[in-house]
């Protein structure tokens, strides 16, 4: 028996035919333009930005190639959500009447391509297990560029010693928070569990990518790898 999605940040994206279909929520109606633009700011996305060059890539490496028709949807969604994964249909939702320029683009398919490759590599419990959750949250925070400083001054959040991790501990709980029906306190205590491991784990950037260009030198450098042979 499949299910029941509810609690799980589902009705942010009303169009989700992997959430109950019985739902009492009124469908939006086809937004054409907004989805041209948005399918538009996504082609340069991936044709263009190095973060989302290398999840690509790294993607077709472990065996979970992504097409641009098949894995993204271009969607109209309640509240401010700008994006999501949907792990049921393995898809990335737009979220096309929040997503208005093409450097949130670039973030937002950074950050849920993240989720996407933890999906693919590891055997996540994205539904009933929040260490999971809270773990590819604070991945994802922590590599796509969400805590960069650019980002964090645009904010009005800066000069906190540690700010980088902060940053990355706050981004991780409010995205909790937004996609299950739980307690701060228990998302708190998650984020807190596996926060030293999650945040330590870099792959497949291998660093932490603070702006494009280290993004490119950690594209390089996977790339790269197992390229030469160690007998020299």
């Amino acid at each position: 028996m499949e299910e029941n999605r509810s609690g799980h940040g589902y009705p942010d994206f009303p169009e989700r035919q992997s959430w109950d279909n019985t739902r009492d929520v009124e469908l939006p109606k086809a937004n054409h333009g907004a989805m041209s633009k948005c399918q538009k700011m996504l082609s340069i996305t991936m044709e263009r930005s190095p973060y989302v060059k290398l999840l690509l890539d790294a993607m077709k490496q472990s065996g979970c190639s992504v097409s641009k028709d098949r894995h993204f949807a271009c969607e109209d969604c309640h509240g401010s959500v700008s994006g999501g994964f949907d792990a049921d249909t393995s898809e990335i939702v737009l979220c096309q009447n929040n997503i208005n320029s093409q450097a949130h683009m670039n973030r937002v398919v950074t950050h849920e391509l993240i989720h996407a490759f933890d999906h693919c590599r590891a055997h996540v419990d994205w539904f009933t297990n929040v260490q999971h959750l809270a773990c590819s949250e604070i991945r994802a925070a922590n590599l796509s560029g969400d805590c960069s400083i650019s980002n964090e001054i645009s904010r009005f959040n800066f000069g906190l010693k540690q700010h980088h991790q902060a940053c990355v501990r706050d981004r991780a709980l409010r995205s909790i928070m937004a996609v299950r029906d739980i307690s701060r306190k228990a998302a708190e205590r998650a984020v807190d569990e596996v926060f030293t491991l999650c945040f330590k784990d870099y792959e497949p950037f291998g660093r932490i990518p603070h702006c494009k260009k280290d993004a490119d030198m950690a594209h390089r450098d996977f790339k790269n790898r197992n390229r030469y042979s160690s007998d020299i």
